[in-house]
């Protein structure tokens, strides 16, 4: 068994509603029945963690609270099994990945139809539990997730959210290889690997749209074409959105991106019998999708989805697209101490792909 301190490093949010991280000493945790303990050696920032951080959705049922541990795309090693875990599948030295939902029941009626974030005994990592902005957590090894030894961990940590959400998202657009598909937020961390799934794991055909830095991310994971949004007004972009599609529109929307105005243009990008899927969240007061009219939707035969994670299974399967090469993740790693710095360039908008915080 692998030496375990007694104390580890962790990151947490000591002035919620502000940019703010600071670096604390934690005492080491013990795994209960049918857990185990993770060393973590890598976390993926999510651009909710910013939300959360910053208390900025007015729809949380509380607010975060100082010395919240954020982060939930962790990937480490098991080191530890709790009591009564002997028998599981998962083995200390095992590679494991910690998501956004990083447990539940597996018992209640929205677990068996694979609503798992609506179980009531779901945990959140990085809001309702502690996250992975840390060296070592806690786990359930019924619900881990196994890492695949040709993925290395620094990559593996985006797919376990921005790349299972944005793999959940195209698959319930119902849109089809050959189709076109709007990715809304295309050179974000969900978004890039949303562009690569979508024209290099599902064959279909992709139209970016982000700022103008984020062309050329964007078009190396596969977009056929790029819209610069700040080129653009909400009637030019459509207007150019229906040309490239032949005329007809979108047969999918995935809003990536945490705006308002990004989900209200959507509804004119799409072709009769379109989807928009949502999965940005932005921020402040909640706000309905504008143009969403029971008129223009009965028109068009419109259709409105959501996406908040995906299941196990979901997981599973993005993992084994990375590891087939298929979905490369555009990331750079920094330090823990680092994180204040990574939050506020993501505030800014200046973040191109994913960051990934080394714990090592």
């Amino acid at each position: 068994m692998p030496e375990i301190p007694k104390q580890y490093k962790a990151c947490v949010y000591n002035e919620p509603g502000k940019v703010s991280t600071k670096v604390e000493t934690l005492d080491m945790p013990e795994p209960g029945p049918g857990e185990c303990l993770i060393q973590l050696t890598h976390s993926g920032v999510c651009h909710s963690d910013l939300g959360i951080m910053e208390n900025s959705w007015a729809s949380l049922p509380y607010p975060t609270q100082p010395g919240q541990v954020g982060g939930h795309e962790g990937v480490g090693k098991v080191v530890k099994l709790g009591p009564g875990s002997e028998t599981s599948t998962v083995k200390v030295g095992d590679r494991v990945g910690v998501k956004w939902v990083s447990g539940t029941c597996g018992n209640c009626p929205q677990c068996h139809a694979g609503a798992d974030a609506l179980c009531p005994q779901a945990k959140v990592s990085g809001y309702y539990t502690p996250g992975t902005f840390q060296q070592y957590c806690i786990g359930p090894v019924n619900y881990v997730t196994p890492i695949p030894d040709a993925l290395d961990s620094a990559e593996a940590a985006p797919m376990l959210c921005a790349g299972v959400t944005t793999y959940t998202a195209l698959r319930k657009s119902n849109a089809r290889s050959g189709q076109w598909v709007v990715i809304a937020g295309a050179g974000g961390g969900l978004g890039h690997i949303a562009c690569q799934l979508a024209s290099r794991g599902m064959a279909m055909r992709v139209i970016g749209i982000d700022a103008p830095s984020k062309k050329s991310l964007v078009m190396d994971c596969g977009a056929e074409h790029f819209l610069d949004v700040t080129a653009h007004d909400d009637k030019s972009i459509a207007e150019e959105v229906v040309k490239l599609t032949g005329g007809l529109g979108a047969s999918a929307v995935i809003v990536c991106t945490a705006s308002n105005r990004a989900y209200a243009q959507a509804m004119d990008f799409l072709r009769f019998d379109g989807t928009i899927v949502c999965v940005g969240m932005p921020e402040g007061d909640p706000q309905p999708i504008a143009k969403a009219f029971p008129q223009a939707m009965v028109f068009k035969q419109a259709n409105i989805t959501a996406v908040a994670v995906g299941t196990r299974r979901d997981a599973i399967e993005c993992l084994d697209f990375a590891a087939r090469g298929i979905v490369k993740t555009h990331i750079r790693t920094e330090k823990l101490e680092k994180l204040s710095d990574v939050f506020q360039e993501m505030k800014d908008g200046k973040l191109i792909g994913r960051v990934v915080i080394d714990l090592q």
